[in-house]
């Protein structure tokens, strides 16, 4: 079964294009359980170490999947799911950690980045330049095999079985993953819109990509004054 659904995820990535998303946003105008992007990695595991930012903008209140990382031998390996609004739950190779009191902005653009280390466990969430306390999370998991990542929606199988009720709503932009952590100034410059170096894993401006379902590509607003 494990192999069949590696198959299936090696085929999708057959169609995927790559380009530079540099000032694109991906949108995601209703909820469903089809709209869904699908992003290559560059490299293989296996992976100790993490580092995952991205921006989001958002009117919904309700649960909804922001970046969904999914292993053949666990489909919450590297999750960040918001059950409500103002809670932000991270997974682990499936355990689930809620994190309360950070920004959470309505209307506006939320920049998010989330660190990850098996030496130690330790996981911190940053949200808008403010950060939660340091936690212990999957200490000593290392990530093998392909890797399936998928934005907007939540894997509760391997590549799909999507439920509309955790589907995101709104706009989704600046998604780059490293095998590393990154250090706090790093974090603060790519919250901030500065310089910053891409991820290695994947990278915004050479992202390779497929779409599926009602998912727009538009330009961005974010830091644009007129």
């Amino acid at each position: 079964m494990k192999q069949l659904l590696v198959l299936l995820a090696s085929l999708c990535i057959g169609h995927a294009v790559q380009k530079d998303l540099s000032e694109k946003v991906f949108t995601f105008p209703v909820a469903g359980h089809s709209a869904n992007v699908k992003l290559v990695p560059v490299g293989e595991a296996p992976l100790t170490a993490l580092t995952m930012c991205m921006r989001f903008f958002s009117t919904h209140t309700g649960s909804q999947s922001l970046f969904s990382m999914a292993l053949p031998s666990n489909p919450d390996a590297f999750f960040l799911f918001k059950p409500s609004l103002g809670v932000y739950r991270l997974h682990i190779n499936g355990e689930p950690l809620d994190i309360k009191g950070l920004p959470d902005e309505l209307n506006e653009w939320n920049s998010v980045c989330w660190t990850w280390s098996s030496n130690n466990g330790l996981t911190t969430l940053w949200v808008n330049r403010k950060r939660s306390a340091r936690k212990a999370l999957g200490a000593n998991f290392s990530f093998r095999g392909r890797l399936s990542i998928i934005l907007g929606q939540d894997q509760d199988s391997y590549g799909g079985m999507f439920d509309a009720s955790q589907a995101f709503v709104g706009d989704i932009t600046d998604v780059h993953l490293w095998s590393s952590v990154l250090t706090p100034c790093e974090i603060r410059s790519f919250m901030d819109g500065g310089l910053f170096t891409s991820g290695n894993l994947l990278n915004w401006k050479n992202l390779q990509y497929s779409t599926s379902g009602r998912v727009h590509e538009e330009t961005s607003d974010f830091g644009q004054m007129c």
